[in-house]
């Protein structure tokens, strides 16, 4: 959990982000969170009436914070997907919790943002289309058991054949990478995984970043090293600004030994944001 503050740190000391560009998360309503959400489930989470054995699976103790936290989550990146829309590229500096199903939440995830914020533009008619480009090394089983009959929400998943979940759930496009998985070999699969998606036409990519890829990384078995990782954020970036489609980032996964190495790569996945967002305004 302290990543999560020491990142924020971190942005603003090497001036990656300025305080200017961090705004407070709006909390995701209930109207929301319920779009892909049980009742049962979400009022389980507000109130506390969980089973210890379901908050067992998400994984830490249940408390009041929990509901506030959760929420909070989701609606950063409601609105970092909101902002993409307006500005090209945005970012929540939490979030990616992809393994979130709708009765029940697992992985450390409590509430599923990118079924959510995805689902949520949807409905409001701001989108008729999104990618969710899933790269962190665990699959996203949460999104694919919510959306993987979705005509209008595509997913694309990267991700170690033998990490967690061990019992994966398919996606429209699942590409399972061997254990100790290089750089060279992790950037072909990416080269031709991103040649695949750009023969399809979205109007938002939601961009799970984790960087739980990384060779040091406890519970990864990919073995990137931290300018690879930084090469496959500029390998998507781009691929963005190619197809001029709005990007929003989610955190994602990161638990490597030392932790500093994990703040490291997601420090270089908001530099090259910065990238994009420069020749963005270079458009204007």
């Amino acid at each position: 959990m302290e990543k999560y503050r020491n990142l924020r740190l971190k942005l603003l000391e090497q001036n990656i982000i300025s305080a200017e560009e961090l705004f407070p998360a709006p909390l995701a309503s209930r109207e929301q969170i319920l779009l892909v959400h049980s009742e049962q489930y979400y009022d389980s989470i507000e109130n506390g009436s969980i089973e210890a054995k379901a908050m067992k699976e998400i994984g830490f103790p249940w408390s009041e914070r929990i509901i506030l936290r959760s929420r909070a989550s989701v609606g950063g990146f409601i609105a970092a997907c909101s902002e993409a829309l307006n500005h090209g590229v945005s970012g929540n500096l939490s979030g990616g919790t992809h393994h979130a199903h709708r009765d029940k939440g697992e992985g450390f995830c409590v509430f599923n943002d990118f079924a959510i914020a995805s689902t949520w533009l949807i409905h409001q008619r701001k989108i008729k289309s999104a990618l969710i480009l899933d790269l962190d090394v665990h699959q996203g089983n949460g999104n694919s058991s919510i959306l993987n009959q979705s005509k209008d929400i595509f997913i694309c998943s990267m991700h170690g054949k033998n990490n967690y979940p061990f019992r994966k759930i398919s996606g429209h496009l699942d590409v399972d990478l061997p254990d100790h998985c290089n750089d060279e070999i992790y950037h072909h699969s990416l080269d031709e995984t991103l040649n695949q998606v750009a023969k399809m036409k979205f109007d938002l990519i939601l961009y799970q970043a984790g960087v739980d890829p990384l060779k040091n990384d406890r519970f990864g078995k990919l073995d990137l090293s931290l300018e690879g990782l930084r090469l496959r954020d500029r390998k998507v970036f781009n691929f963005a600004y190619q197809s001029r489609t709005p990007i929003a980032i989610a955190l994602g996964g990161g638990y490597s030994d030392p932790i500093e190495d994990t703040i490291t790569a997601h420090c270089n996945t908001y530099r090259e944001a910065k990238l994009l967002h420069k020749k963005l305004m270079n458009l204007l």
